[in-house]
């Protein structure tokens, strides 16, 4: 038994899946609660590459230009026109509860006075100074939650093995390599105690192993140095949450929490050719969907090299604000909502589950249908307007656990120029028929 009892004990410890062994699943729910209740955030993504709008990094990786003309851009970075202030009352304005910036790419440009090397736009740009702790403050100022995106690769560090897709430093130096793991860990620990950040977004986890990366150690020393942090999935398994990227899941993640990162055209840095944007209708529907499957949606800006938001960008955050705003109960605290054979359309719960929002993207053809509700309904409104709405229930039969289905009327003149929000009020907490056999997952 003393054996059994300290091989299971080795396991425990070794096990990569036990990150934080010590924190229990209640513990965690209570440090990763702010995240469920957000559901929106800004990533933005600012660097050197905006100086002539190209591929952020993956530019000189992929060799379509070479690494000494990508950092001639160091130059043409002058961020003359940074206004932290505007960005954090942009940000605010838009609804989001979080912002992600990029401390530092693939390219090894750390935007702030980083003491670990002398790669910084404090050093090396006409900048000559930190960008990130004026903004960290103005958002700390507005309730805005502290993202510190980090690459734990870096192209350009003499001790990185890789330097492009097809040109290596060196090959099996794990002395070499230890002594860059040394270097992350220490602009880790500026970044953690200088700006104390509410979450970290890794990237670049791919190209080495967790042990390589020392993942293990790294996660146990960001929560030593600020224990409420809370770390994407791109630490080798030592994260918290999932972030799919680009493409909208069609079916919601294995994960209790996770985030959509999504750009607002197709580039993440700016690029004065790409003006593909999505119209403010198309991302209000994504950031939808993502509520309607208990995710976020962490919606990407790109500054130009002085500082200033693109004109398309700041439309789309001012719109995105103008929704956010009037549906705010519908929104931000709430959970994933009923199975689509319910409503052809998403939908949310409120906490207690008695409240199930309704998201009507379209000016719907005759009254919308719920089925398979087996709740009493104790009132129907138009969230953000206010409007009492009509309703009946067609086709109960006394002899049959089948209910019967709602129909709700929704006049013209109360639905959203983007994506209208109908609240239905239950009677006791939400109650879904099913065929025989069908489970409904919990929320």
């Amino acid at each position: 038994m003393r054996n059994l009892l300290r091989l299971l004990i080795a396991i425990m410890i070794c096990s990569p899946t036990l990150v934080n062994a010590q924190e229990s699943l209640k513990e965690k729910e209570q440090r990763m609660q702010w995240f469920k209740d957000a559901k929106l955030g800004i990533f933005i993504h600012w660097g050197i590459y905006s100086v002539n709008g190209i591929d952020e990094s993956w530019s000189f990786f992929n060799n379509y230009i070479s690494h000494e003309d990508y950092m001639k851009q160091l130059d043409g970075f002058t961020a003359k026109n940074y206004d932290p202030t505007e960005w954090a009352k942009l940000i605010k304005e838009s609804g989001a509860k979080y912002s992600v910036i990029t401390t530092k790419h693939h390219d090894g440009v750390a935007l702030w006075d980083t003491k670990c090397n002398d790669l910084s736009v404090v050093n090396k740009t006409p900048a000559k100074k930190d960008l990130l702790l004026p903004l960290v403050k103005e958002f700390q100022k507005n309730d805005v939650k502290v993202g510190l995106y980090y690459s734990l690769l870096d192209w350009s560090h003499p001790d990185y093995p890789n330097k492009t897709r097809v040109e290596k430093r060196y090959k099996n130096d794990p002395e070499r390599f230890n002594k860059f793991v040394d270097f992350n860990f220490c602009q880790l620990e500026e970044l953690s105690k200088k700006y104390s950040p509410d979450l970290f977004w890794f990237d670049g986890d791919w190209e080495q192993s967790a042990e390589a990366w020392k993942a293990k150690e790294l996660s146990e020393s960001l929560r030593k140095w600020n224990k409420h942090i809370i770390l994407n999935s791109r630490i080798q398994g030592y994260g918290d949450y999932e972030t799919p990227e680009q493409g909208l899941p069609v079916t919601k993640p294995d994960s209790d929490w996770w985030e959509l990162c999504m750009t607002m055209n197709n580039s993440w840095g700016y690029q004065h050719n790409d003006h593909d944007y999505k119209t403010p209708n198309q991302i209000i529907r994504i950031l939808v969907d993502c509520i309607s499957m208990g995710g976020n949606l962490l919606l990407d800006i790109g500054p130009k090299a002085d500082g200033t938001i693109p004109a398309e960008q700041v439309n789309i955050l001012k719109e995105l604000g103008r929704w956010t705003n009037k549906h705010q109960e519908a929104i931000y605290g709430t959970r994933a909502g009923i199975p689509h054979e319910h409503f052809y359309g998403p939908t949310a719960l409120n906490k207690a589950g008695d409240i199930l929002y309704l998201f009507v993207p379209h000016k719907p053809n005759g009254p919308l249908m719920i089925k398979g509700l087996k709740n009493n309904i104790n009132r129907i409104w138009v969230v953000g307007e206010g409007t009492k709405l009509n309703w009946k229930v067609v086709g109960k039969q006394y002899w049959s656990s089948v209910p019967g289905i709602v129909y709700i009327d929704v006049p013209e003149s109360v639905q959203d120029e983007q994506v209208t929000v109908i609240a239905v009020l239950l009677k006791d907490k939400v109650d879904l028929y099913r065929e025989k056999g069908q489970v409904i997952e919990s929320n």
